[in-house]
């Protein structure tokens, strides 16, 4: 069901297919107070052919649907267009992450995401597929640690990380912080989503 838009053609059109339709109004709301245009689609099928019919400029795809799974989307729409796919699911494992990236995926968010990480992702995305092209962000360099924002990479001596993107931001965030104490709301505060978020004690687990 396309949710409601406003009169700003540049904005970034989301297809976001998603069976459990709280989730997918929620997460709708807040992408649509930030300017996004977002339509959902509540099967498979249904996604498929929105998709083909008129690309977005972002498909939030979950890997599972009801009839026709994400992993087949992924693959048909790899066979007819090149819109960035972010794949949403709630396997936060390698393997999953892995079979979502080889199936045409472009990113990979596992649920419960942050919504502050997911509207940072969707609009990378889409940055790249317009061809809009900044100036680079300048790394952030902590001794042996090298961060750099734009390709959302991290190395230690040259060894690069393996970190999902909510453990790059948090990174990120202290990094550039260097040398201070961060109290756990100001943490909060750099790198979650929304106010849903604040009695989330996963920030805990991940320091």
């Amino acid at each position: 069901m396309p949710a409601p838009t406003g009169n700003n053609s540049s904005a970034i059109s989301v297809l976001y297919i998603e069976d459990d339709e709280r989730l997918a109004r929620l997460t709708a709301q807040y992408l649509e107070s930030h300017g996004l245009r977002v339509t959902i689609a509540a099967n498979g099928n249904d996604g498929l052919a929105l998709a083909l019919k008129q690309p977005p400029d972002v498909v939030l795809l979950d890997l599972m649907l009801p009839g026709l799974g994400g992993l087949e989307i992924c693959r048909r729409l790899r066979e007819k267009v090149d819109t960035p796919i972010i794949m949403v699911t709630a396997h936060g494992e390698e393997p999953d992450r892995i079979v979502g990236l080889e199936g045409g995926a472009d990113d990979y968010i596992a649920k419960p995401f942050s919504s502050r990480e997911l509207l940072a992702r969707i609009r990378a995305q889409a940055r790249r597929a317009r061809g809009e092209v900044g100036p680079p962000a300048q790394a952030i360099v902590v001794g042996d640690l090298r961060i750099e924002p734009q390709g959302m990479r991290a190395t230690v001596g040259g060894r690069e990380l393996a970190l999902t993107t909510y453990e790059f931001t948090l990174l990120k965030a202290l990094a550039e912080r260097a040398g201070r104490v961060l109290s756990r709301e100001q943490l909060m505060d750099m790198v979650r989503g929304n106010a849903e978020e604040a009695f989330d004690r996963s920030i805990d687990v991940h320091i």
